[in-house]
């Protein structure tokens, strides 16, 4: 293996990661910091509930972009054989560098998103039709609540037990990485699952027009 490539990719996909994309895109055309408006996340969800579909839409293209891309290096860089366990390990591992990146951006002080859009990028990049089943758990539970954090996190408790029963790998580093996804989501929520509990956690509803500077 080539190890300095290896931590090259691994860097790489952190930078990748702390592109904060909420932030950067909500101060350029908003003049303000998403982060202290509505639930005070620097996250696409956020930016809609804040600034509007049309503002929060490109953010989270790139947020999963981002998570793709950085998921994506292994192979770029040809780091292990086609189709191969190291390859998918590998990129496991930039994955989970991006998505720290997304949760602790470099270039925005450490305070980041929830990481649900990069997450969903890596898992593109890792195996298309279990990330569009799990995408399937996510939109069934929104259309029923309109609530993206109960959405999200079904859908991360989907994505282990899909795995396992449907889509399974020889990776075993995949299966303890799906285990590690749900947990960091539900990790990550958790203030989201307290104003759950309270019957306080807003819906997502549609912004016809975007808010303005």
């Amino acid at each position: 293996m080539n190890i300095p490539l290896i931590a090259m990719a691994i860097f790489f996909a952190y930078l990748l990661g702390s592109i904060p994309t909420a932030v950067w895109v909500s101060k350029k055309f908003h003049n303000i910091d998403v982060r202290e408006h509505g639930s005070g996340n620097a996250g696409a969800t956020n930016v809609i509930r804040v600034l509007g579909w049309k503002t929060g839409a490109p953010v989270i293209i790139v947020d999963v972009a981002k998570g793709w891309l950085a998921s994506s290096l292994p192979v770029f860089f040809h780091l292990a054989g086609p189709d191969s366990s190291l390859l998918v390990n590998l990129q496991i591992i930039t994955g989970i560098a991006s998505i720290v990146g997304h949760v602790y951006p470099v270039f925005a002080w450490f305070r980041g998103g929830k990481g649900v859009a990069t997450i969903f990028g890596v898992l593109l990049a890792l195996n298309f039709y279990l990330t569009l089943s799990c995408f399937g758990v996510f939109l069934a539970i929104f259309l029923i609540t309109w609530i993206v954090s109960i959405s999200s996190m079904c859908a991360g408790l989907s994505f282990p037990l899909l795995l396992l029963f449907f889509f399974n790998t020889p990776s075993t580093v995949f299966k303890v990485f799906s285990v590690l996804v749900a947990a960091a989501l539900i990790f990550t929520h958790r203030k989201n699952i307290g104003r759950l509990l309270k019957g306080e956690e807003s819906k997502l509803i549609w912004k016809s027009k975007d808010k303005k500077s």
